[in-house]
Parts: C-alpha cells; structure tokens; sequence
C-alpha cells in the first residue's frame, strides 16, 4: 500500500461508502477508507430477520453506552454503532426513511444553506432504485435498492386499518409526495438480503485499482500543519502509521466518533481539550455538542389469535426459517418484519408529523432478549423532534478509550407530555374495530397505568433509544460560533478536512437516520469534487391543509 492518496475517508459506514464510490468513479481519485471494523460477511448480518443479532455483538457494535441519564433514574442506555463494513447500516433495522420535506428546509433556516428540501430530493433520488414507490418522486436506478414487505401477516393491514378508521389518511409513499398518514414501511432489503451501504456502494466500488480500504485501523488523530489536514495518524495491527491526504481529509466515523477524532486532533472546545493536555487547533465550541436522538416506546399488545411471530420463538422454527432463507433467500428471513408505519402530528397546530410508528406482528424487546408471554403484537412509537440536547466529550487524550455520551434525555417538559400524548393516541389506533378480532389484554403498560404520573413512571423506566444519535458536528453559517462544518461540509478553521456522517445535521430528521447519512454522503461528494449540484427540485410536498385547526 501506498502511504500517499488523494482523499482518505474515516469510516466505511453509510456516508462514507456513499463517498468512497463517488470520489473514486475518476481513476485519477486515489481514495483511502480506513474502517476500524471488519468483514460483513456471515448470515447474521445478511440475513434481515436476524436484525437484533448484529447490533449485540462486540464483534460487530462498538459497544457505546450513555451516562446514567438524570431524567431516567439513572439508566445508561446502550448507543450501538457499527463497527464493521457498512458501518450502522450492517447493524440497523434497515428502515428506510428520507425524512419529512420541512426537516431539510429548516436545515437551511438553521444555517445550513443549499440543504432545503428541493436542494437534497434530487440526491435522494440519485441514490435510490425504488422498488414501488411513488413515480416522479423517488429514483429508480440508484444504488441503494428500497423495498416493501410481503405484508405475510393480516395484522400489517389491521394497523394502516385502524389508523384510517381513526380519522387518520393513508398515505401511498410516505418516501414521496405525502409523508404524513398510515403506510407500507420500507426497508433496505434486496433479493432477501440486507442491502447495506456496503453492499450498495463499497463492494462494487472496490472493483476499482484506484480505491483501497483498510480494515482494522483505528484513527487516532488528523495530522495537520500550519492549520491545514495533511493525512491520519492510524493504528493497524500493533503498529502506529500515517497516510496522507493531498487533497482531503474526510470524517465519516458517526455522531460518536467524528467529534472524538476532531477533538482528538485538537479541534473543539479549547478549555476542554487544554484540561487533557491537547494541543488547540481551531476552538470550535460546537464539537460534541448539540447531541440528539429519538426515544420511543414499545406498546404492547396481546394478541387472541395464535398469528404473530411467536409461534416461530423456539429453536426448530428458527432453524426452519434460517434454512429457507440460507438457501432461497425467501421466508420470513428475508424481512425486517417492519412492515406498516405511520407519521402522524401531535396536535393541531403542528405543521408535519411529529411522531412516528414501527409497527411489529410480535411482542419482543428489540434487541430480541425477551418475548412477552404468548401471542402478542407491538408498535414503537416516539416523539420526532425532542427539544433535549447532550454532548459527547473526551474522557482522555487516548484514542482506544471511550468518549463520555449524555443525551440528557427527557431533559425538556414538553418531553414528557409528547409521550403521553404518543401512548394515548396509541391505545386509541388500537381500539379500532380493525384490531378487534385480534386484540387481547394490553401488555404493556397495562390498563392500570392512565393517570398522568403513572405514565411519566412507565415512561421513565422503559422508553429506549431508537438508535439514531446525531448533531455533533453541526452544520451552519461560517459565523456561528457553534457550527462546526460549512454548509460544503468544511472544518470551520482547518483546510483540507470535512465531516459528512449524521454528525452535521444541525437537527434530527423525521424518522430513521441511515437515508439522510446515505444523501449527505452523496451530496458533499459533489462538494468536495467541485461539481456542480444537481438542479434544485420544484416539486411540492403535501401538507395537511388543516394542520393549523386540526390533529388528524
């Protein structure tokens, strides 16, 4: 291997594979990933059913955790990221989800200029082949194959059912035109495979001389002089190596890791980097700060027909099931089993959804440790844009120790009554006549739980990360002391050095974070080529006309 290359990108997760097919589709390009995780190979990761696997394995997960968090009595809630090719997009639940059209344009209000919703659909629909979804809206010869599932299960439609019967629209592509309403979940799933962005972009990309990808290196630091990156500072196998960068450095080590590194290498809050006796490159307060994700709930629900995933919760109908898949790629193997959703708003007055369901056929915890008793069906419900706001920080000036993570959840009030608002909307979906052949007992919380303080206590003790944490290298105005990249992605205060991960998102988008990592990969690829953005898109998001004096 050559020590010298063009660009080297930090991470093969999903924005850096994004990148590291573009930047090197010019054989001029000599581009560099270094990944700290290893081969993606194995049915664990492949197969889609097996989702809850990966994401508990320290082979595959880097194994962060939080702080014990002040508003949850104190739980540390595990922080998976992944430590593998395709980073987190080989450890997700392979939801796909652009996000609503005014998460991007408030992106733009917030500073991040050339990132409003007509700025970035033309990305979405350069990365995506849309397997039925709406025309006009999604593309449908791009990398990143985006399915439905078979729908194998009556209570998939029992659900988009009940949320019609609750005076909520249907909606056809919550990925095109209309996000808002009950509609058939996608997933990132390709002839019964998961379709990572490793799978999506790396692995074809390696075809080419001009690309190399290290595996197994830890970053430790970007090397720069005179206030410009010049390459890494890596550890392979024992030993401590450079590469350097002619053109560009380029983060892409997730919400966690980029701003680890940046501080690592001097960039960040100057007191807290002096305090640890580390050199201060650029003082970008920014760094690590504005720390965001989505909490949600598993509601839960018995079930009275023996229909649900349960009957297959032992060893012979796992097996049956791996082997169907294993050898025809078929089965209930071959789906995430998140088949139906909804994005709906809280309350009139808001503009577009602000809560989201992941609707299952089975009442399990997600990483799989722990059915509930008998035949049982669930929804993940969460508010989309808490008001909460953490930080990721040094713990040391070495680099294998782990930063210190505190989302500070539940930390606003209005926290605590979107929750309850989520869980009473929730009963209401499924008390509709479209569950009643199926519904049971409620599971969890219980019919007892209804008063305002009973459910704050439920809601402290059981609500989970969704696993989406972004913001820590937030992008804005070149003016903004708490940016930290430019609206092209650029290091304020270093040359030669870019963050593009969900890391820059200067809020959390609507849903599911691996689609809007996947489109800033691809849009600051034509950034740091110094190409041409796609033309801006005129199409026109819906949005309820009565949002205003209306909640459904």
């Amino acid at each position: 291997m050559t020590d010298q290359f063009d660009f080297i990108i930090v991470g093969a997760g999903s924005a850096g594979c994004a990148m590291a097919s573009r930047l090197s589709e010019d054989p001029k390009n000599r581009v560099l990933v270094l990944e700290f995780g290893g081969s993606d190979v194995g049915p664990l990761i492949q197969m889609p059913a097996a989702l809850s696997y990966p994401m508990n394995m320290p082979l595959y997960d880097w194994g962060f955790e939080s702080e014990p968090e002040p508003h949850l009595g104190g739980r540390r809630l595990a922080t998976p990221r992944g430590k593998v090719i395709g980073g987190s997009s080989s450890i997700n639940g392979m939801v796909y989800v652009r996000g609503h059209a005014c998460d991007f344009d408030t992106w733009e209000e917030m500073g991040a200029s050339g990132w409003g919703y007509r700025h970035v659909l033309p990305y979405y629909k350069r990365l995506e082949h849309s397997h039925g979804g709406q025309s006009g809206w999604r593309g449908t010869d791009g990398p990143l194959h985006v399915q439905r599932g078979s729908k194998w299960n009556p209570l998939f439609e029992a659900f988009k059912d009940a949320g019609e019967q609750a005076g909520y629209g249907v909606s056809r592509d919550y990925n095109g035109e209309r996000q808002e309403g009950f509609a058939d979940m996608e997933m990132t799933v390709h002839k019964g495979r998961r379709w990572s962005a490793a799978n999506a972009y790396l692995k074809p990309a390696l075809k080419r001389a001009n690309l190399t990808l290290v595996k197994g290196a830890l970053v430790r630091k970007v090397l720069i002089e005179n206030g410009r990156a010049t390459g890494v500072e890596f550890e392979t196998g024992g030993s401590v190596r450079e590469a350097k960068a002619a053109r560009e450095v380029i983060l892409a080590a997730s919400s966690i890791n980029s701003p680890k590194i940046l501080m690592l290498s001097g960039i960040g809050p100057a007191a807290q980097l002096a305090d640890l006796g580390i050199d201060v490159v650029a003082d970008r307060p920014g760094v690590g700060a504005n720390l965001q994700d989505h909490l949600e709930l598993y509601l839960q629900q018995a079930c009275t027909q023996p229909i649900t995933l349960y009957k297959h919760w032992n060893l012979f109908s796992k097996a049956l099931i791996g082997a169907q898949w294993l050898f025809f790629r078929k089965g209930l193997g071959a789906s995430n089993q998140f088949e139906s959703c909804a994005f709906i708003r809280s309350k009139a007055g808001v503009k577009y959804p602000d809560i989201q369901y992941h609707f299952l056929p089975f009442a399990v915890r997600y990483d799989g440790q722990a059915a509930a008793e008998g035949h049982g069906f669930q929804a993940h419900v969460g508010p989309m844009r808490s008001k909460s706001r953490g930080h990721v920080k040094l713990t040391s000036s070495d680099p294998r120790e782990k930063p210190s993570i505190l989302f500070n959840y539940m930390s606003h009030p209005d926290d605590w009554e979107d929750f309850r608002t989520c869980i009473r909307l929730t009963r209401e979906i499924f008390a509709q006549e479209a569950f009643a052949p199926y519904r049971g007992k409620e599971i969890q919380p219980g019919d007892q739980v209804q008063s305002d303080e009973e459910l704050d206590g439920f809601i402290r003790e059981h609500v989970e990360s969704a696993y989406h944490p972004c913001g820590t290298c937030r992008m804005g105005a070149k003016d903004d002391p708490m940016s930290v990249v430019d609206p092209d992605c650029r290091v304020i205060g270093v040359e030669g050095l870019r963050v593009v991960d969900s890391s820059i998102f200067p809020q959390i988008t609507n849903g599911n974070l691996n689609g809007p990592s996947i489109m800033v990969g691809e849009k600051a690829s034509d950034h740091i080529l110094g190409k041409d953005p796609l033309p801006a898109s005129n199409q026109e998001p819906w949005i309820n006309p009565d949002w205003e004096t209306s909640q459904r």
